[in-house]
């Protein structure tokens, strides 16, 4: 009896032993399909890590459509300034210039005509990047490599493209400064879209149930802020640009925009509306900030400003640097919010779609090419401009003025519309 006892229990431990393994060699067949299974992700998804990284990451990876914005706001930067030295510093430094039969002695490739070159040359780049990436949805394509990736080669063809309209006529040139005020219309009217689409979606973020017990103070302290900002900002513009009872057109300009300030936070506030304080707070933000650039703008003129003198240069370097650096942000992120001007706006985003809109990306660059050189010759081809000025004349400030006056017309019809549309579906079924 007792040898059969254990005869049992060492058939019961082989069958536990046996168990055993067979659990061990499962768990590691299921490791082993698992590590394969990431394997193949990370084969097919080579921005995996980058995804799941910070924004340092972008950097970190090689070529990728997220640092792919970087590079090319870099371009579009040293091209801006390229064009601002060939205004400025051209009749001295580029003697060789004379050579060229298209540039006439170098009066013609210099100065304000040479911005346009410059200008010329980076539009063809942005509008080749333009037509060879439209249209791309999906990551890991041939567009998307191309729009990542081949700097070399995307270096050297925007340098052939700039030098390439130094060689172009006269006629050419000025019909292309003919056209780029256009396209620089274009840049404005894109840019008050995206700057409007997010107030309203910061709005609605606000409001929404998910964030508004949360975000309640927080979007009251943002509204007061914005809000005493405008009026400190209107109050400081009449100190400083209507010293005299003379200045009748600044005293218009100030006055009009702190009515434009006021019917926004009306219509914002109406029942029907209920749009808040916050957006219309920002949208004054904007609004003083156009109409100061405006009066800024205005062609040198002591009787109605208050401070002269030698501190004035290096004011005039500093609003040059400033406009500089906040064009091609402006740029930057309107090329990015591709979103905005999409009908259907999907909620869901699949891992392998392109971030952002690479053919819209490239189409704000190529004008804002353009809107650059509209603000390096003051929107005027014959215009001579002094150094380290920036969107200066009459023709910059009646530009700025008309973007102010259009951002409320469109704001305050982002506001109405809805409820237009509403009446009139109620209206049709009677």
């Amino acid at each position: 009896m007792r040898a059969a006892q254990i005869a049992d229990e060492k058939r019961a431990g082989g069958i536990n032993s046996t168990s055993s393994l067979e659990k061990m060699s499962q768990n590691m067949t299921i490791s082993k399909l698992e590590a394969g299974i990431d394997a193949s992700n990370n084969n097919n998804n080579p921005y995996a890590k980058l995804l799941k990284g910070s924004w340092i990451a972008q950097f970190l990876y090689g070529s990728n459509p997220w640092m792919a914005r970087y590079v090319y706001s870099v371009m579009f930067l040293l091209a801006n300034l390229l064009a601002w030295a060939v205004r400025d510093y051209g009749p001295t430094a580029l003697t060789e210039m004379n050579k060229l039969k298209s540039c006439k002695g170098g009066d013609d490739c210099l100065g304000t005509e040479g911005v346009l070159r410059v200008s010329l040359g980076c539009f063809m780049f942005y509008f080749t990047m333009f037509l060879s990436t439209t249209g791309t949805s999906k990551l890991y394509g041939q567009k998307e490599l191309w729009h990542s990736s081949w700097w070399s080669a995307k270096i050297v063809l925007m340098i052939a493209l700039i030098i390439l309209p130094f060689f172009l006529p006269t006629q050419i040139i000025q019909l292309y400064g003919d056209i780029a005020h256009f396209g620089a219309g274009v840049f404005l009217l894109i840019q008050l879209i995206s700057i409007i689409s997010f107030i309203t979606w910061l709005n609605e973020c606000c409001l929404s149930e998910k964030y508004a017990e949360r975000c309640h103070i927080h979007w009251m302290l943002l509204a007061t802020t914005a809000y005493v900002v405008c009026i400190l900002g209107i109050i400081l513009m009449y100190i400083w640009y209507t010293p005299q009872p003379t200045c009748l057109l600044n005293i218009f300009f100030i006055t009009w925009t702190l009515v434009l300030l006021q019917l926004m936070t009306s219509v914002s506030l109406h029942p029907k509306v209920s749009a808040g304080f916050l957006t219309p707070g920002f949208m004054g933000l904007y609004v003083v900030f156009l109409c100061w650039s405006a009066i800024r703008s205005e062609p040198m003129d002591d009787k109605c400003l208050r401070n002269t003198g030698a501190s004035r240069d290096w004011l005039t370097i500093i609003s040059f640097v400033i406009a500089l650096i906040a064009m091609v942000i402006a740029t930057f992120s309107t090329g990015i919010d591709s979103k905005c001007f999409q009908f259907r706006k999907e909620e869901k985003q699949e891992e392998d779609d392109v971030p952002y809109g690479f053919g819209f990306f490239h189409f704000v660059f190529a004008t804002g090419t353009m809107y650059f050189a509209m603000l390096l010759i003051g929107w005027n081809s014959h215009h001579t401009m002094q150094k380290w000025t920036i969107d200066v004349g009459w023709t910059s400030t009646w530009v700025r003025i008309v973007n102010e006056w259009l951002a409320v017309c469109v704001y305050l019809w982002m506001l109405v519309a809805p409820i237009i549309w509403k009446s009139r579906q109620v209206e049709e079924p009677k």
